[in-house]
């Protein structure tokens, strides 16, 4: 689940907390990468276990009407076909959630007005009233009402995802990309796959994890070497007026250039061109391209760099 484009994100952020920090110490900041990275898989359970807690809080507000001193014809017949949806008891069963949940003890009990004005949102939908409305009663049209609901009020949500930042300093730059792994996982459900259906793993495999723990100790330990390589290319330029993230996204892509070989250079230098346009300034994506360009040039006349 954890990929690529997350991991250089993660790597950028520690080695700027390395010089931030100024401790200089390796061990540290490799363990609160993989910290950080296990926090993103935290994310994801949080995002599924999300439609079980407003399933749940659906349920005692039903309840609470129906128990009120004067409830109504509606209070005491209310609409149950959300509650009873094939996809959420599928979820509720699933046995990797409720590891997972139970192991790291991932739980939305203190976000009750969060979980609120999700469920009022909800509530409040045309897509839940046309889900009510549905005659086709099947596992795939609860499923993909679910889907739809996350791709339509969760997914780019403002207020959704603010409050998910500020529950964690960790999610800052993950809601986004986390998001669109929850969607993949909610559409791969099966029902015949019962409570055994698989989820995303952490990792597609530990080449993964591995790429993530050698790129930050690439650019930590030879980032001395990294970047006089860097300042040789800044000729015109006054190296204490450049953006300090400029200098570190740079680095780290000369530790991905050089120490990774099966990853094409111009992949490389997209994402980090990409990475700048979040992280630095807006002309950093330009500056950065620059003078990538012109050090790619030069490793390869050393006859350091022989890829493409």
């Amino acid at each position: 689940m954890i990929n690529r484009i997350l991991i250089r994100s993660k790597v950028l952020q520690i080695v700027y907390s390395f010089y931030q920090n100024g401790n200089g110490d390796i061990q540290t900041a490799e363990k609160e990468l993989l910290f950080s990275l296990r926090k993103s898989y935290d994310l994801y359970h949080y995002l599924l276990l999300l439609i079980l807690d407003l399933t749940y809080l659906l349920e005692r507000m039903q309840d609470n009407k129906k128990n009120k001193l004067m409830p109504t014809a509606e209070d005491l017949n209310p609409n149950t076909r959300l509650l009873g949806n094939r996809f959420t008891r599928q979820l509720a069963e699933n046995m990797e959630l409720k590891k997972y949940i139970a192991d790291n003890k991932i739980s939305w009990i203190d976000d009750t007005d969060f979980l609120k004005s999700i469920l009022d949102m909800l509530l409040a939908s045309d897509l839940y009233s046309e889900y009510l409305e549905n005659p086709e009663d099947s596992y795939i049209v609860d499923r993909e009402f679910w889907r739809a609901f996350f791709k339509k009020y969760i997914c780019g949500n403002e207020m959704v995802e603010d409050y998910l930042e500020d529950k964690s300093i960790y999610w800052n730059d993950d809601v986004e990309i986390i998001e669109t792994f929850a969607l993949k996982t909610i559409r791969k459900f099966e029902e015949q796959a019962g409570g055994e259906q698989s989820l995303l793993p952490m990792y597609r495999d530990m080449e993964d994890r591995d790429f993530a723990v050698r790129l930050l100790r690439k650019a930590l330990f030879n980032g001395k070497e990294y970047r006089e390589r860097i300042e040789k290319q800044m000729k015109n330029w006054e190296t204490e007026r450049i953006a300090n993230m400029d200098l570190i996204i740079m680095q780290v892509a000369v530790a991905e250039i050089l120490n990774f070989p099966t990853i094409p250079v111009s992949v490389s230098l997209n994402e980090y061109i990409d990475a700048a346009k979040y992280y630095s300034t807006p002309k950093s994506g330009t500056f950065i391209n620059g003078i990538l360009d012109s050090l790619v040039g030069e490793l390869k006349k050393e006859k350091l760099l022989l890829k493409d």
